[in-house]
Formats: C-alpha cells, sequence, structure tokens
C-alpha cells in the first residue's frame, strides 16, 4: 500500500509541477493585473474563461476520461482525439457566427470581440484537454510539462503586453488567456500526437467509440453539474449584484490557489492508479487510505488559508479587492470537498456504475442556486462561498449513498472525525482570538497554522506505525541538518 500511494503522491506532483507553476504565476501577477483592471473588468474575464471551462465538459463527450479508463491502444487514442476535434470545430463555427447576440445573452451588452476570444479558447482549451489527457495515459510527463509550461509563459506575456501595454481591459485578459493555447495544441497536434489524429475507418470508428461513449457520456452531466457550481455564483454574482462584487469574488477564487493545486494533482493522480488495480477490495482499500490523508492535508491548507485570508489579500492584490477576504475560506473549504468528490467517481467508474454521480451533482447544483438566492442578500461574498460549500456537502452525501451501496468504501470515520474536530476548532479559536492585522497579526495566525500538525499528533491522531514512520524521518532529517564537527 505505501508504494501505491508513493505512486500517487510522485503521479500528482509530476503532472502538478506545471500547473503549479501556472497558478504561482498567476498569483505573482495579480497585484499587476488588478492595478490594470477595474474589478468589473476582472469579473467579466473571469467569468468567461469559467464558463469555457464549463463548455469544454459537454464538447469532450466524456472521452478523456473513457480513455483513461479504457484506452491502451493507438487506435482508440485516435478515435477520441479525432472526434472531439471533429465535435469542437463545428460547434466552435456555429458560435461564432452568433458572436454578437451571446454576448448581449451572457453579458447584458454587446461585444462581440470578447465573445470571439472566449469561443476561440471553447475550441483551444477543450482539444488541449484532449492531448493531455492522452499524453497522462502514455505516460509522457516530460512532454506534458514542457508544454504546460510553454503555455503558461508564453500566455503570461502575452497577457501583460494585452492588458498592460495595450490596455485592453477584458478583452486582452481573455484573449491572452487563449490565444497561445490554441498555438501550443496545434503544436503538438503537428509533433507528437500527430499519428493520432486522423479521420477513423468507419469500422474503428464504431467498433471503438461505441463502449467509450458507454462509459464516457454519463460521465457528462455530472461533470458538468458540479462544474456549474463553479460557475453559477460568478454567473450569477455578475448579473444579479455587480461585475465588481462578481470580480472580488474571481479573485477570493484565484487566491484558493494553493488548495486547488492539491486538488488537481489529486484528481488527476487517483484515477490511472485506481483503474491500473485488478483487486476490487486492495482499490477500495486504496481509497479509503488516500481519503483519511487527504483531508488531513487539505484541511491543514484550509485552515491556513482562512487564518491568513486578510494578509493574502493585502499582499497580492489592489486595496480596491480588500473585501475579498470575506469569500476567500469558503472557497478554499468548497475545493477541498470537490476533492473528496473525485473519490467517489472513481469508486463509481470502477464499478462501472457512472450514471449514479449524475443525482449527486444535481442534488449539488439545486442546493448551490437555492443558497445563493438565501445567502447572497444578507451576507454578500461570504454568503456565495457558503452556498458553494453547502452545494459541495449535499452532493458528498448522495454520491456516497449511492456508490456505497454497490462498491463499499471502507473510511475510517473515527479518524476522519477527530481530524475534522482538531482542524476546526483551532482554526475557530485562532480565528475568534488572534489579531487580525499587524506583524503580530501574521506571525500569530501563521504559528497557530503550523501548531495543528502537533495538535493532531497531541490527541492520538496518528496510528503507531504512523509515528514511527514520522520518528524515523526527523531523524534522518536532524541528522542531514546536524552541523560538522569543530576542526573540519
Amino acid at each position: 500500500m505505501r508504494r501505491i500511494l508513493r505512486r500517487l503522491v510522485t503521479a500528482g506532483a509530476s503532472y502538478q509541477a506545471a500547473d503549479v507553476v501556472s497558478r504561482l504565476l498567476a498569483l505573482v501577477t495579480l497585484p499587476l493585473y488588478t492595478r490594470f483592471l477595474s474589478s468589473g473588468d476582472y469579473g467579466t474575464a473571469e467569468t468567461l474563461v469559467m464558463l469555457v471551462v464549463l463548455g469544454s465538459i459537454p464538447l469532450r463527450l466524456g472521452l478523456a476520461e473513457a480513455v483513461v479508463r479504457y484506452g491502451r491502444s493507438d487506435r482508440v487514442a485516435s478515435v477520441a482525439l479525432t472526434t472531439v476535434a471533429l465535435v469542437t470545430t463545428v460547434t466552435c463555427l456555429v458560435l461564432g457566427a452568433f458572436a454578437a447576440p451571446l454576448s448581449q445573452l451572457v453579458l447584458g451588452y454587446r461585444d462581440p470581440a470578447i465573445l470571439a476570444w472566449t469561443i476561440v479558447g471553447l475550441w483551444a482549451f477543450t482539444n488541449l484537454e484532449m492531448a493531455k489527457a492522452l499524453l497522462r495515459l502514455a505516460d509522457r510527463r516530460r512532454l506534458y510539462m514542457a508544454s504546460t509550461l510553454a503555455n503558461v509563459g508564453l500566455t503570461v506575456a502575452l497577457t501583460a503586453t494585452l492588458v498592460v501595454g495595450l490596455d485592453q481591459g477584458a478583452t486582452g485578459l481573455v484573449a491572452g488567456n487563449f490565444a497561445i493555447s490554441a498555438v501550443v495544441l496545434l503544436a503538438l497536434w503537428g509533433t507528437r500526437l500527430r499519428r493520432d489524429l486522423r479521420l477513423p475507418r468507419p469500422r474503428d470508428l464504431r467498433a471503438r467509440l461505441t463502449p467509450l461513449l458507454r462509459f464516457g457520456l454519463p460521465l457528462v452531466p455530472a461533470d458538468a453539474a458540479v462544474f456549474a457550481l463553479n460557475v453559477v455564483d460568478r454567473a450569477y454574482l455578475l448579473r444579479v449584484d455587480s461585475a465588481s462584487t462578481a470580480g472580488l469574488y474571481a479573485l477570493a477564487i484565484k487566491l484558493a490557489s494553493v488548495v486547488v493545486i492539491v486538488v488537481r494533482g489529486f484528481q488527476m493522480a487517483l484515477p490511472p492508479l485506481a483503474y491500473a488495480i485488478d483487486d476490487d477490495d486492495e482499490a477500495a482499500r486504496l481509497c479509503a487510505r488516500v481519503t483519511t490523508l487527504y483531508v488531513v492535508a487539505t484541511g491543514w491548507l484550509v485552515a491556513a488559508v482562512t487564518l491568513l485570508a486578510r494578509q493574502l489579500v493585502g499582499v497580492l492584490a489592489a486595496p480596491e479587492f480588500a473585501r475579498a477576504h470575506e469569500a476567500l475560506p469558503w472557497l478554499a473549504l468548497g475545493w477541498a470537498l470537490l476533492g473528496l468528490f473525485s473519490v467517489l467517481t472513481v469508486i463509481a467508474g470502477r464499478a462501472e456504475r457512472t450514471a449514479r454521480t449524475l443525482p449527486a451533482a444535481a442534488a449539488g447544483l439545486i442546493v448551490n442556486v437555492a443558497a445563493l438566492v438565501t445567502l447572497t442578500g444578507p451576507l454578500g461574498l461570504a454568503g456565495a462561498g457558503i452556498a458553494l460549500c453547502a452545494a459541495y456537502a449535499a452532493m458528498l452525501v448522495v454520491a456516497y449513498a449511492l456508490v456505497a451501496s454497490v462498491f463499499p468504501l471502507p473510511l475510517a470515520w473515527g479518524r476522519l472525525v477527530h481530524a475534522t474536530a482538531v482542524m476546526t476548532a483551532t482554526t475557530l479559536v485562532a480565528e475568534l482570538l488572534l489579531p487580525t492585522t499587524g506583524a503580530t497579526g501574521l506571525v500569530s495566525r501563521l504559528a497557530a497554522a503550523v501548531l495543528i500538525g502537533p495538535s493532531l499528533l497531541a490527541t492520538g491522531w496518528a496510528r503507531p506505525a504512523e509515528r514511527a514512520w514520522l520518528r524515523v524521518r526527523v531523524v534522518r532529517l536532524s541528522g542531514r541538518a546536524r552541523p560538522l564537527p569543530a576542526g573540519r
């Protein structure tokens, strides 16, 4: 089991290395963008970017997930990659013809230029996600990392030029996000994925596409509903409140990236590893063990983000965005809850009951909309964040009830409750008693976040074998750090 967990961490870190760089650059450039963009422009651009990600889910037809589950041959990859390329190209050409009225529908005013770039982004992002899935399947980590880092670096350069140098506002931010993605996609198609991008023979199309769609299509409504939770709140704030409020909320989501990095790495690494295990009982034990470790890791991060929310916003954003800290803790918690849903999705995939995730996703979306309408008025940005957490919690309850009945998951409930209670109590006490500003506030809150780990150990959360493993690591680290004797 330890070897499998090591593979999980290694694979997740490998595929997330470029994403870490991407999100760090996004955080570093926030002070720049928030000084050259109004909160309204920022909210508009970020909402359109999220709509692109949401729109890409049905266009992929669930084929990326199906290929990871079943695709071990070049012919399967070719069918999936070419099908998605054809579907996205036709769809985006049709959408492009209606860019002006679509902009009126989405934004409330006509701006065909920004919608045209959004449609380009939809085409590029969808096909690039498909290409990345095939690179992960083939374990081409170097190419995956090189293409992602090139995309990130060139995107930052182009976006800075458009927003800062040419004063293109929200349009520049959207265009900068997606123009380079299209170039990187074409480069991948023209090099390493060229042999996979070809029109399949009718016999291959029927024989290989049908089982892929049978697995992938039931995932589409559920995935779309899950991701809609990340869009409906911003779209609601954009149209019902203001673009400025949506911008503050979008900034808070961006600052929750430290949690997103862990969640995304977990989501990418777990499915291939869990599907590769032949024995169902062993796969269930792996998912249960990973769930426990995941709750501790992300819970610790959420606690740190909660305690340091004001400082993060103050350092990384213009003063106009100061209120964004109100939503930041709730958004960090929401992202952590989303990662737990990934465990249940993998279990449903192993049991070939992918349709069972749809009721859970639908329940979450309904709860989110209802909570948004109820809480946003009295609580503002924090209300929108609480609505998101309530939606993910409802989604987890329904999904667990549906999935666990066909594939039992031996969760360590006692340890999960223990860890959650310790982290929650520590965070609440520190939030209520410690100062919120100045050097004293920063140092004391950082110390409170660090002390969560020792608090878990002091209350007996760790098992004897885990304590022994930790002692060995501490001894090794202290030995490496030991100073050289005098005279040497």
